[in-house]
């Protein structure tokens, strides 16, 4: 009886030391995947569907190991308001100066003075907000001058809406040009339907309402000279000829860039892994994406401040030439 107890007792012990074995290994395997989470716009914009576009390349550049979560938002404000409160995996996108007013209290941010803005570091641009001057008619692209007579809804709000308004006054054309600032979504249609003869629109490349309406109708693009250009302060932007249906010229025309940001408490090599498998699936994404064809190392010149320490290793063995400003 002894013995049988003995060898009992031994059988449990196995057991017990390989259900233990089983459950480290557990562990061990969701320890090893990381979880982020990505926060860049509402439900239903080209933003938030890069950011599904992102999420499905990270996952499958990592094999799984690292997985990012989209969180829905109002804007870029929000995203960068949000870095009080979150922890080291919050991955969130705005463009750069936006995140050098909250540095600086200044702008939206400037009754909130908190310490965590001082932490929020680079990773990797991501397509810009695009500057487009949509007009009737059969020419590929037209001078801003030719603005004047016609009436251009810009919509409202919106950080299109708000360019569209400045250069009007910039080049002194606000008195030329009759506004309409109904919601741009109705642009296509009332373009087509003749209400309107142009509409401004920011978005990033291909825009969706721009292919909407090309596709059915003869529009061109405004195409800014260099100097014009360097008069708004804006960063200058070209669009591909063949981008759109019948514009057949490169177009010149702002845009405001658009970055993907930490913190300083991501670790390192989770900063690595994710700038590294970005770029790596960068051209994977754009074979069914176009807007991310425009993203190249050249657009890391329009960040404002530093990169994340994981991220500036990837670019350092990369050979990308980063100023001192940013490392």
């Amino acid at each position: 009886m002894r013995h049988l107890r003995s060898r009992g007792s031994r059988a449990l012990t196995a057991v017990l030391a390989g259900t233990f074995l089983l459950s480290g290994l557990a562990a061990g395997t969701a320890s090893a995947q990381t979880r982020l989470t990505y926060k860049s716009a509402s439900a239903g914009t080209a933003y938030y569907q890069m950011g599904v576009e992102l999420s499905e390349a990270i996952k499958a550049g990592t094999e799984g190991e690292v997985t990012l979560t989209l969180e829905e938002s109002q804007g870029s404000v929000q995203n960068v308001m949000e870095v009080m409160a979150r922890p080291g995996n919050y991955v969130f996108t705005s463009p750069p100066g936006l995140v050098s007013k909250a540095r600086e209290s200044s702008g939206p941010f400037e009754n909130r003075n908190h310490p965590r803005f001082q932490e929020i570091r680079a990773l990797f641009p991501i397509p810009s907000l695009t500057m487009h001057f949509v007009v009737a008619g059969e020419q590929d692209t037209l001078s801003l001058d030719e603005l004047a007579g016609k009436h251009l809804l810009i919509g409202q709000g919106s950080f299109g809406a708000r360019e569209a308004a400045r250069y009007l006054d910039l080049f002194e054309l606000a008195d030329q040009v009759e506004v309409d600032d109904a919601d741009v979504g109705s642009a296509p249609d009332a373009l087509k339907n003749g209400q309107i003869d142009a509409f401004a629109t920011a978005s990033s490349f291909p825009a969706p309402n721009v292919i909407e309406t090309a596709a059915s109708h003869d529009v061109g693009l405004v195409s800014f000279s260099e100097a014009e250009v360097e008069a708004t302060g804006a960063a200058p932007q070209i669009i591909p000829a063949g981008t759109y249906a019948g514009v057949d010229e490169d177009v010149l025309t702002t845009s405001l860039p658009v970055v993907a940001y930490t913190t300083s408490a991501m670790d390192e090599e989770t900063a690595y892994t994710l700038t590294k498998t970005f770029w790596e699936r960068r051209e994977a994404m754009a074979k069914t994406s176009p807007w991310w064809q425009a993203i190249s190392p050249q657009m890391l010149a329009n960040l404002e401040g530093p990169l994340h320490p994981g991220a500036l290793r990837y670019y350092e063995e990369s050979g990308v030439q980063i100023p001192d400003a940013q490392r």
